[in-house]
């Protein structure tokens, strides 16, 4: 199995983690373990969970970080599911985590996988494979309007509409099983001139039926405020993401962690008895700098956001 992992971000998460040395740490999205290498380097008495839905993840970053199995608790999950997880470690409070959100260049690499539009393959995408849903189910089940709604909210794609008209079109004929299928039926239902701008017209569809099948920004939105929890005082959250609808969610939900009172502005006092959880270290993102781009082409969307339990 080959897998190809370049850390995104690299020392600015090293450094925006804040890492000590018997601290609890998690990487909720362990994927090659490019961070996570340099967590367990720093720890002497610490720990680190390391948290994968990717089996294929796990099994490579046992390879990586052979050298410290004894700092490592390595857990074959959604990140989504984080309080199960702690709380069946019986660990009640950690000093960092690190979540790196989005697909991994290993799976846009496997074939199989089917996250490609360059690649031809079985519509899949699936980020763990024991799940049964699929990106199948989505371009062969899903109506027009659902078909237009996820590929309108979660790819921004503005053809969204003759996208879905094109896709249940095709259908009606025959199945839709793959990838570079689906990437013919988008190459028809946006205009020549409007492809010949920017990028590959199947990347904001592909997208938006990633997300849908994994339920991605759902997960991401209701596990912050569970994060935040775990967090010792002075523990670190930093999440990269790598599109603006993640990081849209990241910003807003740190916003309100950030607030000491959410009652409306006309109260003569508070009654809402809500308290400031986090103090936002990152007001404006992290992005790379021109030679990790360089390097490392696919971190251009990456932005790190970074906030601090109180």
């Amino acid at each position: 199995m080959r897998f190809e992992h370049t850390p995104v971000l690299f020392n600015e998460v090293i450094e925006g983690l804040n890492i000590k040395e018997d601290g609890i740490y998690v990487d909720g999205t362990l994927g090659g373990a490019g961070h996570s290498i340099e967590i367990v380097k720093r720890l002497k008495a610490g720990k680190l969970v390391g948290i994968d839905q990717d089996i294929n993840a796990i099994n490579k970053a046992k390879e990586v970080l052979k050298d410290y199995l004894n700092k490592v608790i390595f857990i074959h999950d959604n990140y989504g599911n984080i309080q199960k997880i702690l709380r069946g470690l019986n660990i009640e409070k950690v000093d960092g985590i690190l979540l790196d959100i989005g697909v991994s260049s290993h799976q846009l690499d496997e074939e199989e996988r089917g996250f490609s539009y360059n690649k031809d393959a079985y519509l899949d995408m699936r980020m763990n494979t024991a799940n049964d849903f699929t990106a199948w189910d989505v371009v062969n089940k899903y109506s027009k309007e659902e078909l237009e709604r996820i590929i309108w909210m979660y790819g921004e794609e503005k053809w969204a509409k003759r996208i879905a008209e094109f896709i249940v079109e095709s259908r009606k004929i025959k199945p839709i099983d793959t990838t570079l299928q689906l990437v013919e039926i988008i190459k028809k239902a946006i205009p020549q001139k409007a492809r010949a701008v920017g990028h590959h017209p199947a990347k904001k569809t592909f997208q938006a039926i990633r997300i849908e099948v994994n339920n991605e920004l759902n997960i991401l939105k209701e596990s912050i405020p569970v994060m935040v929890r775990f967090l010792n005082k002075g523990g670190r959250l930093c999440i990269i993401t790598f599109h603006s609808l993640e990081d849209r969610i990241v910003k807003k939900t740190f916003i309100e962690l950030n607030k000491d009172c959410i009652c409306p502005p006309e109260s003569p006092i508070c009654t809402c008895n809500k308290e400031k959880e986090i103090e936002i270290i990152t007001r404006k993102p992290i992005t790379p700098s021109k030679e990790e781009i360089e390097r490392n082409p696919r971190s251009r969307s990456a932005k790190l956001r970074i906030a601090e339990r109180v």
